[in-house]
């Protein structure tokens, strides 16, 4: 059910999870799913009050499976399942971590179930450590890769997938929901408002009206200098972490401080020390850093149309850039 659902409307982690050892997969299309239940969830409930009790369930059910006893949900019991074999396999695994990262995730997700738009960019960034990076917090815990340096990395790329699905959806959040014929031959009006999520800050700086893209598109005065704002944003993320990557293989410094070092989540054993600590966390968790590949991928394509996202299109190309990603061990 959950590889269904990756497959249907969430390719890039479909084609990802081939990239990770076949133990961990279950995990993995776990995180994945419960991801896309939690994004769906605004669309998908009729008031606020529906959508927190939504939440509420979510939240219990992760409790409930950490403690070994999955409702019989399809998600929660691929979880489980997840959950049982890493204890078989992994005894030093850590699976406290794994449930504090998903309770952050559905947290976050909460906040922002109504759509609001984000007061800055740095608001964009923080929601995106919150849900993408912890998703891959999540991942690295499930493969037992505890390292300061693969959070680090894990980080800036998170943020970077966060600020390209942000760019990615505006195409689909920012067009007005067509009318629905009813069983009965009615039109019903649509359930949702267009919304916006670009940054106040960067619309205010470029002269953007949320108003004119709702009517405009594209064409809206200041909307692709808007994007590009944001897109470059997500693109320094990247390049930070491929310097980073390029620095801790040669035995160097990371190049700068992680910003999350001192939470405790973050505060790992002496695992990063010296070459003999690190090259083997960097291979086990490669997999998890090729959330990388179709973040760059879309933000080079969105480059390409000249920072329209109502014209990227799909990228057949991509199974081939993360093999290519995978063997060489360079995003």
């Amino acid at each position: 059910m959950a590889m269904a659902q990756a497959n249907q409307s969430d390719t890039d982690s479909f084609l990802i999870r081939r990239f990770l050892p076949e133990s961990r997969r279950d995990a993995y299309d776990a995180f994945r799913a419960l991801n896309l239940e939690l994004v769906r969830l605004p669309e998908l409930v009729s008031n606020p009050t529906i959508g927190q009790l939504r939440m509420q369930f979510w939240r219990d059910a992760i409790n409930n499976t950490f403690a070994g006893r999955p409702p019989k949900e399809p998600i929660m019991i691929l979880l489980h399942r997840a959950l049982s074999r890493l204890a078989e396999t992994s005894p030093e695994s850590n699976p406290s971590s794994i449930r504090f990262w998903l309770l952050r995730m559905i947290s976050t997700r909460e906040k922002h179930m109504d759509n609001r738009p984000f007061p800055s960019l740095s608001a964009l960034e923080d929601y995106a450590e919150n849900t993408y990076s912890t998703l891959m917090y999540s991942t690295l815990a499930a493969l037992s890769v505890q390292s300061t340096h693969m959070d680090h990395l894990a980080s800036h790329i998170g943020k970077a997938c966060g600020i390209a699905a942000v760019c990615r959806g505006i195409p689909v959040l920012a067009s007005p929901t067509a009318p629905v014929k009813s069983p009965s031959g009615t039109t019903v009006a649509a359930s949702r408002s267009p919304v916006l999520l670009l940054p106040l800050d960067i619309m205010a700086e470029t002269g953007l009206r949320e108003e004119d893209v709702y009517r405009y598109g594209p064409e809206a005065e200041g909307f692709q200098d808007a994007v590009f704002k944001v897109a470059t944003r997500a693109n320094d993320h990247l390049i930070t972490a491929r310097e980073m990557l390029k620095n801790i293989r040669a035995g160097e410094h990371p190049g700068h401080e992680y910003e999350h070092q001192d939470e405790e989540q973050h505060e790992h054993s002496d695992s990063d020390s010296g070459q003999e600590g690190i090259d083997p966390l960097l291979r086990r968790g490669f997999g998890v850093l090729l959330e990388s590949v179709p973040a760059s991928d879309y933000l080079a394509r969105l480059e390409a149309e000249n920072f329209n996202p109502f014209t990227v299109k799909g990228n057949w190309k991509l199974p081939w850039r993360l093999w290519r990603a995978h063997k060489t061990q360079q995003f």
